[in-house]
């Protein structure tokens, strides 16, 4: 990924200028959340981990590491919508969007992380 500047972020939070383009990486909108508030960019839904891969993991620390190989796998499968949000990286500032509580063990760690590969 080198000095590409990519942050990540809770839709609950509010944007900022230096947060560059913002992409939400959810299935799902964020619950409560208009889409003014939000003031997303790009919602790339297919880059989320599928319907059954969140269900089972569901937020719980001890599946972190599953998670991620299972959800790296996914993102195997779609090479297109990575490569999508990798061109988005490339063209300057992006952060990443997001719903969870727990930020160290949400979609946009393990995106991140699965990004600097």
């Amino acid at each position: 990924m080198g000095a590409m500047k990519l942050l990540l972020k809770r839709a609950y939070d509010p944007p900022a200028h230096s947060d560059g383009e913002r992409i939400l990486i959810d299935r799902i909108w964020p619950r409560g959340v208009s889409k003014e508030k939000a003031s997303i960019d790009l919602w790339l839904k297919e880059i989320a981990p599928s319907t059954e891969l969140r269900r089972w993991y569901g937020h719980k620390p001890e599946r972190w590491q599953e998670f991620q190989k299972r959800y790296y796998s996914e993102l195997e499968q779609r090479p297109e919508v990575v490569a999508q949000l990798r061109k988005e990286l490339r063209k300057g500032p992006v952060t990443l969007v997001f719903g969870a509580k727990d930020v160290e063990h949400s979609n946009a760690e393990a995106l991140r992380e699965y990004l600097k590969t």
